[in-house]
């Protein structure tokens, strides 16, 4: 391969990388569990961005069913980016965009 063309594909990938990079404070994904009892948001850099807990599952005398929803539903946001993610790795890799 000639180092030309390794240097220009170098650049590509830098500048696909870059935004990438500022995509992931844009995007977001919600997770819940409980039925929706619990929901937590996070944005693509996995920071939680919120979290929503009806009034119905706060029991002190049970702290720890709690701690498993906030749990699952923070698993089941990590998953949606991921996904999200993916589809925007691939979309920036085929020269698209979302």
């Amino acid at each position: 391969m000639n180092p030309f063309d390794l240097l220009k594909n170098m650049n590509s990938l830098r500048s696909q990388m870059a935004q990438m990079q500022g995509k992931l404070e844009t995007l977001s994904a919600t997770g819940s569990s409980g039925g929706a009892m619990v929901e937590v948001t996070i944005n693509g850099k996995m920071e939680v961005q919120s979290i929503k807990i009806e009034e119905s599952v706060v029991d002190p005398n049970d702290v720890k069913t709690l701690e498993v929803l906030v749990a699952a539903a923070f698993n089941n946001a990590v998953a949606a980016m991921q996904e999200l993610l993916k589809e925007e790795a691939t979309s920036l890799a085929t020269g698209g965009s979302k």
